[in-house]
């Protein structure tokens, strides 16, 4: 593998070193453009009381940031650990087309950072998932945003 390459894992390494020393969790994740670091993130769950403060969420929350865009479609990303089912639904949705990973999710479930419960979850029927409340109430009023959001002109779509 290319220098490069392994400079940006160290870096996202180095980042999840710092993150645990500061306690966090031990992750880290850098967005990478044109061969440049463009942002870093830590996992900052219990630092900051945030589930859904993860590396790879903060770095792409700062890259967005930085660029001034929602579409990191010509980035990379660099993570300490395969990435949560949300980690993972966020770097689809920033568009970034490349993930590059150090750990894996069984490495992560041996130090107990565990989401097959998550995966599991995926899996089965809504009406059979452990979040009961997910159930739908049909609202006119929901669907008319729905409509007038198609029909609006200057919408930005994404």
């Amino acid at each position: 593998m290319d220098d490069e390459f392994m400079d940006f894992m160290q870096r996202a390494i180095d980042l999840s070193e710092r993150s645990m020393e500061e306690g966090g969790g031990p992750f880290g994740a850098v967005v990478v453009k044109d061969g440049e670091i463009v942002a870093e993130g830590t996992n900052r769950v219990t630092v900051d009381n945030d589930p859904t403060a993860h590396a790879e969420i903060q770095a792409i929350r700062e890259a967005c940031d930085r660029l001034g865009t929602f579409d990191l479609g010509g980035c990379e990303i660099y993570a300490s650990c395969e990435p949560c089912p949300m980690c993972l639904g966020a770097i689809y949705w920033s568009r970034i087309r490349r993930v590059y990973y150090a750990n894996t999710r069984e490495d992560a479930a041996a130090i107990r950072f565990s989401d097959e419960d998550i995966y599991d979850e995926f899996s089965r029927p809504p009406s059979e998932r452990s979040i009961v409340s997910l159930v739908r109430i049909p609202s006119d009023r929901a669907r008319d945003v729905f409509d007038r959001w198609i029909r609006k002109r200057d919408r930005i779509p994404y």
